[in-house]
This record gives structure tokens, C-alpha cells and sequence, in this order.
């Protein structure tokens, strides 16, 4: 079985990406470190935030903070 997203990583805006899980605010990201705890602390492996199955970045990937 397929596991749905859980994780939306917002476009960039500010210097910085807004996290959301399971439909929650989990914290504003200023760099791909910062997704990865965010991850970590909804107990989320940080090794998957570019599973597309579990996290959707809009506005770009990892490398876009702009």
C-alpha cells in the first residue's frame, strides 16, 4: 500500500519555506537541515524528505530557498 504525503514543504518566501505535516504547522525551514529536523521531530526519517510519496515541495526542490 502506498503511503499518502505527509509533509508539504511551501514555495520559498522570505529566506524561508514553511513546513506543513499531517495538515499541522510544523515551523518555517531557512535551509534543507531545517526540513530534515522539522521531519525528525513529527517522526518522520529525515532520509525521505525527497520521497515525493511522502513530502511535496512546491516552488522547487531542496536547492531552491529564494
Amino acid at each position: 500500500m502506498e503511503r499518502q504525503v505527509v509533509a508539504v514543504v511551501q514555495p520559498p518566501c522570505g529566506g524561508g519555506r514553511r513546513v506543513w505535516v499531517d495538515g499541522h504547522d510544523a515551523g518555517r525551514a531557512r535551509r534543507p537541515a531545517d526540513v530534515a529536523e522539522l521531519l525528525r521531530r513529527a517522526g518522520i526519517d529525515p532520509a525521505l524528505m525527497t520521497d515525493a510519496t511522502l513530502v511535496e515541495w512546491r516552488g522547487g526542490g531542496p536547492q531552491s530557498w529564494r
